[in-house]
């Protein structure tokens, strides 16, 4: 499974947040902490992954 870093991660190595775009097409997104790669990644509904970020983008964070 290929990771991509959140853009808004910091580059100092803390706050890192991981998701797998491979999965979405299936319906399921994956999130880790970058931190913690032997944890199960958390999983949401392609739905609720494009409502959490589309949130994100409008609130200015």
């Amino acid at each position: 499974m290929k990771w991509v870093k959140s853009s808004y991660s910091g580059g100092n190595g803390g706050q890192c947040v991981e998701w797998s775009p491979s999965s979405a097409p299936a319906g399921v997104v994956p999130v880790r902490d970058s931190k913690d790669v032997r944890r199960v990644p958390l999983r949401f509904s392609a739905g609720a992954w494009g409502a959490f970020v589309g949130g994100l983008k409008g609130s200015g964070c």
